[in-house]
């Protein structure tokens, strides 16, 4: 019944359709999805008023291609509307924001294999530390010992764990997303799989 989004959370200026009512604002995240389920175009376009910003600032620390970027946000609101009743349904216990940022992630590795065939994708070089959100989820993933030990690691190792782990992406799927052979992040996950058994003996 529900096939095609609500046009106003999708445009490119990142423009929110007009009716959110204020009674909305309170609900949380996992009930917007639940009424996004059931159709709710208002509770949508909440969940994209709340969500879009720091799902693009995450994108934007694994590309730095802005085309790209307009297109995973459009094609994962797309496929948020359209599947939400898959996380109703089966995400016992989990978060929107963990459920989203699936499918951004694996939407950027497709449209960076999609590229790859005519253009190089500028990425992000990795920086020296991780962004708040991440060593959140990291620690909440991990732990508090692993979250300390993985700030040890050299940025292009705590990269390849972050990638692998945070983001629940395969080998070949980092390789894509990091921009390097399958036979580097499998080295470079096995050196810090070396490293954080050091530091937490």
């Amino acid at each position: 019944m529900w096939n095609t989004p609500p046009s106003g959370p999708l445009d490119r200026e990142g423009v929110v359709s007009p009716g959110v009512t204020q009674g909305i604002e309170a609900v949380d995240e996992e009930e917007l999805l639940r009424r996004t389920a059931r159709g709710d175009r208002r509770a949508f376009d909440e969940l994209y008023r709340r969500t879009s910003p720091w799902l693009l600032v995450r994108l934007r620390r694994r590309c730095d291609d802005p085309d790209v970027l307009a297109d995973v946000l459009q094609d994962t609101y797309l496929a948020a509307w359209r599947g939400a009743g898959g996380f109703v349904g089966a995400v016992a216990g989990g978060s929107s924001a963990s459920w989203l940022w699936s499918i951004a992630v694996h939407r950027l590795v497709d449209a960076m294999r999609r590229r790859a065939r005519t253009a190089r994708v500028p990425l992000v070089e990795p920086s020296g530390t991780a962004a708040p959100a991440e060593e959140e989820a990291l620690a909440a993933h991990l732990g508090p010992d692993v979250e300390n030990a993985l700030t040890a690691l050299p940025p292009e190792l705590r990269q390849v764990v972050q990638t692998l782990i945070l983001d629940g992406l395969s080998v070949r799927e980092a390789a894509v997303l990091l921009g390097m052979p399958e036979g580097t992040v499998k080295s470079r996950a096995r050196r810090a799989r070396i490293a954080l058994r050091e530091a937490l003996s």
